[in-house]
């Protein structure tokens, strides 16, 4: 426990310290604004934060890989991920103690979106219960689009390719529904069941189902279970 502590604080302190983070989240909460202020500007506007989880849940897809990309890249071209895998450190411990740092990264970047609800509830009269599920569900995305590209940043010591794999794989898991009307019956809704937006469009309508919820935290538990099992290979090389 006290490694993995000590490696979140150290990958944390990065990513605090470090200006490209900075860029990329300035990045998403411009993006995010500007179609925020698009939705609401739309004649009998709806009051709330439908639009606004949409579109987050869109560019997460492209934020996920960029802030995961160099955790696990970056030390296997620098060559010291086998120094650190050589220490009395384990596997999970890295994986869990990067991913927890890149996952309190995004939840900073998020955070700011409230000022987007402030002026939702300023100019107007929203449930609140759509509102909270709405950043659950996308709390719950962004930590399954992370683990994601846990994975991705494992694979290879280019952060670019890595980049690109998890963003391949994210684009697969967000959009796959879009083929189920190609086929009928149990593989149409088995296919409908993997997609991230199919569950999303739930959290966004203010419906907090449980089997959502534990999808999304299965996605989690798998890739971060591979990236684990990733390193581990390196030590039989």
């Amino acid at each position: 426990m006290t490694n993995l502590i000590a490696i979140t604080r150290k990958e944390a302190k990065a990513y605090f310290s470090t200006p490209s983070a900075y860029i990329v989240g300035a990045m998403f909460l411009v993006l995010t604004g500007v179609f925020f202020v698009f939705d609401v500007s739309k004649p009998y506007a709806e009051a709330g934060v439908r639009g606004l989880s949409d579109w987050a849940s869109f560019f997460i897809v492209f934020l996920a890989p960029l802030i995961t990309m160099k955790l696990l890249a970056e030390e296997q071209k620098l060559g010291t991920l086998e120094l650190l895998l050589t220490s009395p450190v384990r596997e999970w411990e890295v994986v869990l103690g990067k991913y927890l740092a890149s996952l309190l990264m995004l939840l900073a970047i998020q955070s700011v979106t409230f000022y987007y609800v402030f002026i939702v509830y300023f100019f107007g009269n929203p449930d609140t219960g759509p509102v909270i599920s709405a950043y659950l569900g996308l709390v719950l995305h962004g930590a399954a689009a992370l683990a994601i590209g846990m994975l991705g940043s494992s694979l290879s010591g280019n952060q670019i390719v890595s980049a690109v794999v998890a963003t391949a794989i994210l684009l697969i898991f967000s959009f796959i529904n879009r083929v189920s009307s190609l086929v009928d019956g149990a593989a149409a809704e088995f296919i409908n069941a993997l997609s991230m937006n199919a569950r999303l469009s739930d959290f966004s309508r203010g419906v907090i189902d449980l089997s959502h919820v534990v999808y999304f935290l299965s996605i989690v538990a798998i890739f971060l279970f591979l990236s684990i099992r990733s390193l581990e290979t390196r030590r039989w090389r």
